[in-house]
């Protein structure tokens, strides 16, 4: 696995381009703008300079790197690739044409895959003329600093090819986790309740966004509240991964989206990005002060934890990954301050299950309905 096939030169294309060149591969960079290639190559020169003062790489690491990465104007020179790696934009009949595309340039002992967040494996492969050869490689923002990355097998994919990428990534300084085909996979479906459930606390007025993160920070040692995680991933992108996950659960109310982030998106207040989300990033913004209030962060904490573990057993007990990758896809991929099954085990998984019985009271929603192995446990 030399020759590493990379569609798509945005942020994400050119960080897994990084990091593949940095293991040692050859790099093919395609994207449909030439520009964006040049500009992501530049970007990527001015990151590894960086990288270079600081002592953190040599001179003639850096010049390797980005000599072992060739930028493509067509897709017909990925010829000689055995992995490629599709970073396009999350649309399913978009990223299909290109596969269709890429199937009829590789050899028939090339793996192609999709470096999607939320759309089945199964259904990107269905349109293949050989989808034993495609999987998910899920690699997480920025790919260059974040270790974990999801193997995502699909129904049709070969038996061995999930442990053969596996091996690859490990040999690329990566952490991978093998999950299976379900919307979301383990990260992006494990963590919806992070965002979703301290929207709903804001949009009921029990408390506001900087009181939930500030009850987040303070009483879980999350390095960020959801509000602040939601303007640095960008509220449009998080909104459109919990719309994705929602309808292909078939409207299940547990990962229902937030009218609040639909009209945050709505008004392209995007986070980080746009300069506003929920906090003003503007030069001189001062930050607010949260009203601390230590029943309403018990409050605040207690039920968000409890939502994110009881989506964590539910994982483990679906058979979605075993307990080990559910562990190490929180903490590696969501930073978060320890693993959700531990932390139920610490808190009291009776404790966790009351919790939700009585928001289940008060609601009489599916939203929060228990595992059944929650109870067991």
């Amino acid at each position: 696995m030399k020759n590493i096939g990379i569609i798509g030169a945005g942020t994400m294309g050119i960080g897994i381009a990084q990091v593949a060149a940095s293991a040692g591969c050859k790099v093919y960079l395609y994207d449909t703008k030439p520009e964006q290639i040049q500009k992501s190559l530049v970007d990527l020169k001015q990151t590894l300079d960086r990288l270079v003062e600081k002592l953190k790489l040599s001179v003639e690491e850096c010049n390797a790197i980005i000599s072992s990465i060739h930028p493509c104007t067509t897709l017909s020179e990925f010829t000689p690739c055995d992995l490629v790696i599709e970073a396009i934009v999350e649309n399913k009949e978009v990223k299909t044409k290109v596969y269709v595309e890429i199937e009829s340039v590789v050899s028939d002992r090339c793996i192609i895959s999709s470096n999607t967040s939320s759309i089945s494996i199964t259904s990107l492969s269905a349109e293949l003329k050989n989808p034993e050869r495609f999987i998910g490689i899920h690699f997480f923002n920025p790919a260059p600093v974040m270790a974990l990355v999801e193997i995502i097998p699909g129904l049709l994919t070969g038996q061995k090819l999930a442990t053969e990428i596996e091996m690859i990534m490990k040999s690329w300084g990566k952490i991978p986790v093998i999950a299976k085909d379900v919307p979301g996979f383990i990260v992006n479906r494990i963590a919806r309740p992070f965002y979703g459930e301290a929207l709903r606390i804001v949009e009921e007025n029990l408390a506001t966004h900087e009181q939930v993160d500030d009850a987040m920070r303070t009483l879980g040692n999350f390095r960020m509240g959801p509000f602040e995680l939601m303007d640095l991933i960008g509220i449009d992108v998080n909104f459109a991964v919990t719309k994705t996950v929602y309808t292909d659960y078939f409207f299940d109310a547990k990962y229902k989206p937030s009218l609040l982030q639909q009209r945050m998106s709505e008004a392209r207040l995007w986070g980080r990005k746009t300069g506003k989300g929920f906090y003003n990033y503007s030069e001189n913004a001062a930050k607010p002060q949260p009203q601390q209030n230590d029943e309403l962060y018990t409050m605040i904490f207690n039920r968000i934890i409890s939502m994110l573990i009881n989506e964590a057993v539910e994982a483990k007990r679906l058979g979605i990954a075993d307990d080990n990758a559910i562990e190490l896809a929180v903490q590696k991929a969501l930073n978060y301050p320890k693993g959700l099954l531990a932390w139920g085990q610490e808190i009291g998984y009776q404790q966790i299950s009351e919790t939700l019985q009585l928001l289940y009271n008060d609601y009489q929603e599916e939203r929060y309905r228990q595992s059944p192995l929650l109870r067991k446990l």
